[in-house]
């Protein structure tokens, strides 16, 4: 019997990095990858000043290295490779094993998982880890669900390589219920990230059509935004990109020469799935989803450019009041994009039984993630105020801060739609914003048709009961 304390599978980036932080922090960790090139590589590489990273060649003497119970997580691919891992590795367990999924997996994946091998006798994690190859090599923020008594034998190693925040150097790791519990946190926080990323993006956009404004321009605004309330990676990593010049030798800069395609690789769309199976709105999430899908037919849009018109109109307005407003537009969007977000995990926790608590989330994700920004310290405490909280813009705090911006927010949206400029992620969080605050929707006149063709019923404003209509009497 070996005495590594962790096992970890899977020796891309994230997995290697992952590796060197425990070993950092002195856990002795064992290795295993489906090519033993890509172990060697890595034990002759960045592992080889390490003495307490110990690597196998094949499974069984990778789980050999193990310390009983044994601990051994994976960072592989969701889907079937996960299935095909744990098809692998379970012959050379025993009861009382612990499996961690690592990965970006699907939340029911994770559920179904976690029933099955719970079942036979073994303990089962599904944890989403945030903040790329950065964090998983300093810091990454841990969103681990399953079994407590299975999370309690993993604890210390992902307190220990988590992210730190605050005066109390807390980690930014918490165990947030059973089942898929930490996977959908993760799945949520990744769905904010994309309506994060459309919201700069369009910031971008509408500064760049309206003002002309290049790079360094840009580089200087984000720089100032970044040392206020909009402070967070992303503003902070947009603000690096403006002030990179072409690494081909071009004189051009960097963001300039990038093909207007986003990809994605699935996280945002299960996203505003489940909100769709759960009747959970989240526009802003699902407008970013949409964007990455329009970005991606490119030929399309060159061609249709060159035959549908748009407004002649030119913004004429003064320069520092169009970036005032839309730095106004982009923390009231952004307010939006969070409240949909949370208002989703509440939703699935309740749903699948799991007790998530919301202010958790925030707290964990104020370090290593991508979305983590001064920001989420606000929804912490607001959390903290009130744990029964149903919408952040009900928050004092939220609330002034986006009524005191309604204004400018409003003026940017109307802009954009004046001067043809595609801004979805802003529109659909300021029609979120008034959606959410109309006692009186056009609901009813919905209602009535679908009670008109298809005898759907509806309910009264005056008295009780489900009522339907002969409507052509």
């Amino acid at each position: 019997m070996g005495d590594a304390k962790i096992g970890l599978i899977g020796l891309a980036v994230m997995g290697q990095n992952l590796v060197l932080n425990m070993a950092d922090h002195g856990f002795k960790v064992a290795v295993f990858n489906r090519t033993w090139e890509r172990t060697e590589e890595f034990m002759n590489g960045a592992a080889k000043p390490y003495k307490n990273i110990v690597a196998g060649k094949t499974m069984q003497e990778f789980v050999n290295l193990l310390a009983k119970p044994r601990q051994v997580m994976f960072m592989v691919k969701a889907g079937q490779p996960v299935d095909d891992m744990i098809a692998q590795v379970k012959p050379y367990l025993e009861k009382g094993d612990l499996l961690i999924d690592g990965g970006n997996e699907y939340y029911k994946n994770t559920e179904r998982r976690w029933r099955q091998l719970e079942a036979e006798g073994f303990r089962y994690i599904g944890t989403g880890v945030s903040g790329g190859e950065e964090g998983a090599r300093h810091g990454p923020a841990i969103m681990p669900g399953g079994s407590e008594s299975s999370y309690a034998g993993v604890k210390p190693i992902f307190e220990a390589i988590s992210a730190k925040v605050g005066p109390k150097n807390e980690p930014c790791v918490t165990y947030f219920g059973p089942g898929g519990a930490g996977h959908y946190v993760k799945m949520v926080h990744n769905g904010i990230e994309y309506g994060d990323m459309q919201l700069i993006a369009e910031a971008y956009d509408i500064l760049q059509r309206t003002l002309g404004l290049k790079p360094p321009e840009l580089h200087e605004i984000f720089k100032e935004w970044n040392a206020k309330e909009l402070s967070s990676y992303l503003i902070e990593i947009t603000r690096d990109i403006f002030a990179k010049r072409d690494d081909q030798g071009g004189r051009k800069w960097q963001v300039d020469t990038i093909l207007d395609e986003a990809q994605q690789k699935g996280t945002g769309k299960w996203t505003s799935q489940d909100a769709l199976d759960l009747g959970i709105p989240i526009p802003t999430i699902n407008a970013a989803v949409v964007a990455r899908m329009l970005s991606a037919i490119k030929d399309e849009r060159v061609k249709a450019s060159k035959v549908l018109p748009g407004p002649k109109a030119r913004y004429k307005g003064p320069r520092q009041k169009m970036i005032d407003a839309v730095r106004a537009a982009l923390y009231a969007s952004k307010i939006c994009s969070y409240a949909q977000g949370m208002s989703l995990i509440r939703a699935a926790s309740k749903e699948n039984k799991w007790g998530v608590n919301l202010g958790d989330c925030a707290k964990v994700w104020r370090g290593g993630c991508i979305i983590r920004s001064v920001f989420l310290e606000d929804i912490r405490k607001a959390f903290a105020r009130n744990p029964e909280l149903p919408n952040l813009l009900l928050d004092p705090f939220f609330k002034k801060a986006v009524v005191k911006r309604l204004p400018e927010w409003r003026f940017v949206v109307s802009t954009a739609v004046q001067l043809g400029i595609p801004a979805p992620a802003f529109g659909d969080s300021l029609a979120y914003y008034d959606g959410y605050r109309s006692a009186r929707l056009p609901a009813n006149l919905t209602q009535a048709q679908r009670d008109y063709f298809g005898a759907h019923t509806y309910r009264r404003v005056d008295k009780e009961g489900v009522f339907h209509t002969e409507w052509m009497k």
